[in-house]
């Protein structure tokens, strides 16, 4: 079992700011915590997990560069290789602790895998397999059964912790999402919703359900549940809402107070004692509501954005929380009403639970179980992959390659490819990469949420560089122009938010431009870049949880030398997304959701042709004069002067998260690499 508590590596200044545990005297101050944290082992263990998920990439070989020219030269146009799985990763979400055990439950991988990671040992000794759900954010527990709410469906499983039973007792439909649980003093099970936003219950005693409907009309998320003997607290977004529920007539009244409604979620409660802890986003405010009387409240504001995790001990009169993006294990001190600073397990941490079991405080990070002694301050960690809960091939988010190397990124890492070695290796990352893109021998990452920019050398570990800020969340599509030395990315603003933004980085300067509701009221969706024009293809959808404000999608060319918008047009009317664009010529070509592909002339702005694909979430890749397009499903090819399309290869039946289809080209034009289910597949050109 690997420790980390004895371990000692000194910090690299060129790798990200990993996980920083190690002994700390309380009387010391923050700042020197950080320094002393800044000097640990988790980032080692990190490093020797990935290293030992250096397994062979594929099951037919990989050969280098050179060799892979030969062997493919003879093979024709559209032959499929296999590499392995594209992206495999051990990440938990849901978290509950029974009985010196805690519980977790992954996500994005399928089945989902409900692990037992017993405290005393240090390690997962059993593992129980749900059979539907793509992840699973809601646990809870009645007595020694757990309980697991899934996604993608919404079903709700009972676990027997003294045996091996898994129960399916209820589901949520038409809703797909259970995103909260929690249980009454009674045993009685409360759970909230999307994308409907209701409250629902589920009685282990009788096996019966009740729906107490929406929690608030035009809410699609109930992210967080608390209950006590008499009344439910629904924490909601993406505008924020705290709603008390009348367990027993089902009568709802707000509780969030007027002067906090401008938040966008409710999205992290514990209730202890009649004191209810409600943190809201993205302002990183915590609320401390007495129950008897929810007019009288405390205001906790910590320096991050986000609170998710908090652990209540009455017993010392403390609340903890953990906060991102700077991954900070605080404690709110009541007596006092200081709040301090007791760990980072590493830049960008983010806690799923906390526990307070005794002199102990646990919490779950991503993969890892950690455990920080209140009366020493010393920090350990385990990882869950090495204590016996392995990866799995899971929904992979983007792609990108610089030749010898194919990069495919997840839940919390980045999945190296090594075409020489004929390797596959995981770098770990705080965050998704959404976007991927090569540059100078590095690539340049595009990271949800808070839309960070990471990059990362071919032999070294992701490093932030910036922060888009403004409001924007998350990034849906990046590339780099050699001519103006910019990265230029479009982003969708935080929950709740309209007015998306195209950003322009210069990695030689650091100067980051932020150019936000270019088309008003839109995302930014699609970006390409020729002749020092930027043209952004927009989508009529602002933060997730808001209602459209426009009708179609736009098309805009932005002029990089003066930083306006020079133009916009309605290339296609009635679309509602311009999911991916390409400047090839003179023209620019467009693909709407609707499977539009379109061209318009750079100079004159008018279309030019039009054909069609199958719709959905299209992705395009220039390789020459050609095009090749996907829509997870098949290949095409696309002649841009015909506008012809003619299909390549059919019946890969990829499988991702998100975004659009996955497609990359090689640098040399000799392939592109696409996914197949799950796998990552080579498809010669």
């Amino acid at each position: 079992m690997l420790s980390v508590a004895n371990l000692r590596a000194e910090p690299r200044h060129d790798a990200p700011d990993m996980m920083r545990c190690n002994s700390y005297s309380p009387d010391r101050n923050p700042e020197s915590l950080e320094v002393v944290l800044r000097r640990t082992a988790l980032t080692a263990a990190l490093a020797l997990a990935a290293a030992a998920l250096a397994v062979p990439a594929a099951t037919a070989h990989a050969e280098p560069p050179a060799a892979a020219a030969t062997v493919h030269t003879g093979a024709p146009p559209g032959t499929v290789t296999d590499l392995g799985p594209a992206s495999e990763v051990t990440s938990v979400n849901g978290a509950e602790l029974i009985d010196g055990t805690i519980y977790t439950a992954t996500g994005g991988v399928t089945p989902i895998v409900v692990g037992a990671y017993d405290l005393a040992e240090q390690r997962v000794n059993r593992r129980y397999e749900l059979p539907t759900g793509a992840g699973a954010w809601a646990t809870a527990a009645v007595g020694t059964d757990l309980y697991v709410g899934t996604y993608d469906p919404g079903d709700l499983y009972r676990v027997d912790t003294t045996g091996t039973a898994v129960t399916k007792v209820a589901d949520v439909s038409p809703d797909q999402f259970i995103w909260a649980l929690a249980t009454a003093p009674d045993g009685v099970l409360y759970g909230g919703t999307y994308p409907n936003g209701r409250v629902f219950s589920y009685d282990p005693a009788t096996g019966a359900t009740r729906d107490y409907g929406v929690a608030v009309p035009g809410e699609q998320y109930v992210r967080s549940i608390a209950v006590d003997a008499t009344t439910i607290y629904a924490g909601v977004g993406a505008h924020a809402h705290l709603i008390a529920i009348d367990r027993a007539t089902g009568a709802k009244r707000e509780i969030l107070p007027p002067e906090f409604a401008d938040r966008t979620f409710v999205g992290t409660l514990a209730l202890e004692d009649g004191l209810l802890a409600a943190a809201l986003s993205p302002t990183g405010t915590m609320l401390l509501i007495d129950t008897a009387d929810p007019s009288r409240y405390e205001v906790v504001q910590t320096p991050d954005s986000y609170i998710t995790a908090i652990a209540i001990d009455p017993g010392r009169n403390d609340v903890y929380v953990g906060t991102r993006p700077s991954g900070t294990l605080r404690r709110y001190d009541r007596d006092t009403g200081q709040l301090s600073t007791l760990a980072v397990p590493y830049d960008g941490a983010s806690f799923g639970r906390l526990f307070v079991t005794g002199d102990q405080l646990r919490g779950v990070v991503t993969n890892t179980v950690v455990t920080y002694d209140l009366s020493t301050g010393e920090l350990t960690g385990v990882d869950l992959t090495e204590a016996g809960m392995p990866p799995a091939p899971e929904l992979a988010m983007a792609i990108a390659t610089d030749g010898p190397r194919v990069y495919v990124s997840g839940k919390a890492g980045v999945q190296v490819h090594d075409l020489v070695a004929g390797t596959s290796t995981r770098r770990f990352l705080p965050g998704e990469a959404k976007a991927m893109t090569p540059v100078a021998g590095e690539i340049w990452m595009s990271v949800y949420t808070l839309a960070y920019l990471f990059r990362m050398a071919p032999d070294g570990d992701p490093r932030r560089v910036t922060t888009i800020g403004h409001e924007q969340t998350r990034p849906l599509d990046a590339t780099w122009s050699p001519a103006d030395k910019l990265l230029v990315v479009g982003t969708e603003p935080e929950y709740g938010r309209h007015g998306g933004a195209v950003s322009f980085y210069d990695p030689r300067s650091g100067a980051l431009d932020v150019h936000r509701d270019v088309i008003p009221d839109q995302s930014i969706r699609s970006v390409a870049v020729k002749h020092g024009t930027a043209f952004l293809g927009s989508s009529i959808n602002g933060g997730l949880g808001t209602t459209p404000r426009a009708t179609e999608a736009r098309l805009a060319g932005f002029d990089l030398a003066t930083r306006t918008k020079t133009w916009e047009i309605s290339p296609v009317p009635g679309a509602k997304q311009i999911v991916e664009l390409v400047a090839a010529g003179d023209r620019i070509l467009g693909l709407t959701e609707t499977g539009v592909l379109f061209a318009v002339d750079q100079r004159t702005r008018q279309m030019v042709a039009t054909t069609t694909v199958t719709s959905g979430q299209n992705t395009l890749v220039q390789v020459g004069p050609a095009i090749y397009g996907t829509n997870g499903r098949d290949v095409w090819k696309l002649d841009p002067a015909t506008m012809t399309v003619t299909p390549f290869v059919t019946g890969l039946n990829a499988e991702w998260y998100g975004g659009g289809a996955l497609l990359t080209a090689a640098p040399d034009g000799s392939a592109l690499y696409a996914l197949r289910g799950r796998n990552l597949v080579r498809i010669q050109l």
